[in-house]
């Protein structure tokens, strides 16, 4: 029928971001920053011998301002330090058991240990000079 190829277009189009949506769920937002809620954070940490979490929210201005950073290291370091990024807002449980009480605050972790913490917005050579030292790497 004539009538049916647009609609066939149109379910093609919507299975596609669907898929893209939940691939970028499974693997990261864009720039290869993973999601962290208070739901998966234990497995994550258990996963990724290297992880800095980046503590912020929808509402933050220096929040944005960080955010770019972490997104430019984690290309950077790929493959040896991972990234992630928590809403406090929505992962309170994490904010808690951290004693968040300003954001953006950057949380690393080495082997699951709490190794470093960052508060407020520090440019990219600072941040990247904190990883290096964290988990050693250049």
């Amino acid at each position: 029928m004539e009538g049916e190829r647009p609609l066939d277009d149109e379910l093609q189009r919507l299975r596609e971001e669907r898929l893209r949506k939940l691939e970028e769920r499974l693997t990261g937002t864009p720039g290869g920053v993973i999601e962290v809620a208070d739901g998966t954070f234990q497995t994550i940490l258990q996963e990724h011998r290297a992880l800095v979490v980046d503590v912020w929210a929808e509402w933050c201005g220096p929040c944005r301002m960080v955010a770019p950073v972490v997104e430019d290291l984690a290309r950077d370091f790929a493959g040896r330090v991972t990234f992630g990024k928590c809403n406090v807002d929505e992962n309170p449980r994490i904010a808690s058991s951290f004693s968040i009480t300003a954001i953006p605050t950057l949380l690393f972790f080495a082997n699951g240990m709490l190794v470093d913490r960052v508060v407020g917005a520090l440019p990219r050579e600072a941040v990247k000079a904190r990883v290096m030292r964290a988990f050693g790497t250049g």
